[in-house]
């Protein structure tokens, strides 16, 4: 009888709190928290901060600052990184959302307030773009599953008690100390990622699942003349939509000026290819828009039809959302035990998303309980979990080395602008039919959703490559 040797044993994967990945997937988790924790608290101190600053259109402008200075920076940041490595973007990123938190917490006026949130969008961008590189090139592949799964999971405690402590802050010690107070945290998660940081590209790397993907794309000033026409061109486009029902000719002009932007950026901020849904890469980063848009539209308008026509209380409302943030944390984790292929999990999730809004529609019918939305919400999150993590991990997978950091800045920018153009087009909607008719608004909204929606179940099949 002979002892086995280590070529004899078989292979594990190692788990993201091994030794090797302990501090990096720490320090990981806790910076993408925070700027969770962040986005999900600024939502309830917003009523405090408006009328301090006696400026009741912080509210579109606060989170439109941050998505399209977000938009930009992720362009920039994917370049750097695949030309001078994550670390640096990522502690820039990390240094500048600071900045952006302590700006938003001096802010003296509406117009210093609405600058801090496109900082900490600058910021917040890079940091997401670095974090996936850093994943990519620190992770071996079949740990990254399980690390985009941790990532999901790291939004849901945020999603729980976010909105509850911000609230409080900003009732009792005042708004501001909902940004300062994050500031100080951010020093041990930098602390623990300095080994991730420096570490070195070590572990040879997988082969591209798709090396006819990997196309050169346009050089830097191209592509930040591409980021910046893309963040003007949405941020026209979602004025038109908004200015649309009441000024029906400058909306007119402002969406089609808009549309002609995105028209010229897009081509060179994606894969080639994207926008025609060619197989591989080009449809796994169009997919998270595809994904994000009818999610993030359908969410941001649960609490305003709960309230409205079914009399829900502010806290009754957000129960909702919380539990969508849970499913999302369990569809992150069952894509991770790797069982069926990422396009089926990616078409699931599509399909699961589909119904989640169908079966929250329901919610506007008298004769159905308002808390229907609350399963219904859990369903759409499953879908999301499984989706986003999946498209997230078949990115890497088909991405060649030197274009990880522009692969991983495309996902982002569909994600950006999929939620926030469908959140405009949903709020145009809204307008349109009118306040005093909410259900007939939100069930509009709904059914264009699903059909986003089930047009994404249908093509998430291209996502794989024929061989």
């Amino acid at each position: 009888m002979t002892v086995p040797t280590t070529v004899d044993a078989p292979y594990s994967t190692p788990g993201i709190f091994s030794p090797q990945y302990r501090t990096a997937t720490s320090g990981i988790l806790l910076v993408i928290t925070l700027i969770a924790f962040e986005g999900m608290s600024i939502g309830a101190a917003m009523p405090a901060i408006s009328k301090d600053l006696q400026a009741i259109d912080l509210y579109g402008w606060s989170f439109s600052a941050f998505l399209m200075a977000g938009l930009f920076v992720t362009v920039m940041a994917g370049q750097w990184s695949d030309r001078r490595g994550h670390a640096l973007p990522f502690l820039l990123g990390v240094a500048v959302f600071v900045a952006g938190m302590i700006i938003a917490g001096a802010a003296a006026n509406k117009g210093m307030f609405i600058a801090a949130r496109a900082v900490q969008g600058f910021g917040g961008g890079a940091v997401i773009v670095a974090s996936y590189v850093m994943i990519a090139r620190v992770y071996r592949p079949d740990a990254r599953p399980k690390i985009f799964a941790a990532l999901s999971s790291a939004w849901v405690v945020p999603a729980l008690i976010g909105p509850s402590v911000g609230g409080l802050v900003a009732g009792t010690v005042g708004w501001r100390w909902v940004f300062y107070g994050i500031v100080p945290l951010v020093i041990p998660a930098l602390l623990m990622l300095l080994p991730a940081l420096r570490a070195k590209d070590d572990e040879p790397k997988a082969a591209a699942g798709d090396a006819g993907d990997a196309v050169r794309r346009p050089g830097p000033v191209a592509m930040t003349l591409a980021a910046a026409g893309a963040a003007v061109g949405a941020g026209v486009l979602l004025y038109g939509v908004g200015v649309l029902h009441r000024q029906p000719p400058i909306g007119l002009a402002a969406c089609a000026a808009g549309l002609l932007l995105l028209g010229l950026s897009l081509p060179r901020l994606l894969p080639p290819g994207s926008l025609r849904l060619r197989r591989g890469l080009p449809t796994t980063v169009v997919m998270r828009g595809l994904l994000s848009g009818p999610f993030f539209c359908v969410n941001s308008f649960i609490p305003l039809m709960l309230q409205e026509v079914r009399d829900f209380s502010d806290a009754a409302a957000g129960v909702a959302l919380t539990t969508g943030a849970l499913g999302w944390s369990a569809g992150a984790y069952l894509q991770s035990r790797g069982v069926v292929r990422r396009e089926r999990l990616i078409m699931f999730g599509a399909v699961a998303v589909t119904a989640g809004i169908l079966l929250t529609a329901l919610a506007v019918v008298p004769a159905v309980p308002g808390w229907i939305a609350v399963p219904a919400w859990v369903v759409a999150g499953l879908g999301m979990g499984m989706g986003i993590s999946s498209v997230n991990v078949t990115t890497m997978a088909q991405s060649s080395d030197a274009e990880q950091g522009a692969n991983s800045a495309s996902l982002q920018v569909t994600d950006t602008l999929g939620a926030s153009l469908a959140i405009g087009f949903g709020g145009a909607l809204i307008n349109f039919v009118g306040h005093d008719d909410i259900a007939t608004g939100f069930v509009t909204i709904s059914l264009v959703m699903a059909v986003l929606g089930a047009f994404a179940a249908i093509v998430a099949g291209r996502v794989r490559v024929r061989t």
